[in-house]
């Protein structure tokens, strides 16, 4: 088996510029599990119906957040900051290690080409990104 190219790591380490909470086309969804709908309700106190019903939409039949245009920023991104951090969906916890962009060609196209966070911070070990995929993936299942 072909060896990843982040099997060494990955040196990576936000740096609070928002952008990964930007519409970009296709990824300018969150998806919203049951867990993630549950944890952001609690964090305004409010029942979770409420939350779905005030803050969420479907697309292709999944919950996730409900966006004003199609080039909106997150709801939540308040002066390049989230807002509601603690309470995030899976979705944003796992970023910028997604299945999805973890080829190298997507990873550059995709990621580091907007992400200032690439190629920055301690080096992110191959273990510890398998972890985050891992959880990723797990909660695409539970969509």
């Amino acid at each position: 088996m072909k060896k990843k190219w982040w099997e060494e790591g990955v040196r990576f380490e936000c740096q609070g510029s928002g952008q990964c909470c930007l519409s970009r086309g296709e990824y300018g969804f969150v998806y919203l599990t049951l867990k993630d709908r549950q944890r952001l309700a609690k964090h305004f106190k409010i029942p979770t119906r409420r939350f779905t019903e005030q803050y969420c939409t479907k697309h292709n039949g999944y919950f996730c957040l409900r966006e004003e245009s199609k080039r909106s920023n997150c709801m939540f991104l308040l002066n390049n900051k989230c807002s509601v951090y603690r309470a995030r969906p899976v979705q944003c916890r796992t970023w910028p290690f997604w299945p999805e962009v973890m080829g190298a060609k997507a990873w550059a196209k995709e990621v580091a080409a907007f992400c200032p966070g690439v190629g920055k911070g301690k080096i992110i070990p191959a273990n510890e990104i398998r972890k985050q995929l891992e959880i990723q993936k797990k909660s695409e299942e539970q969509l």
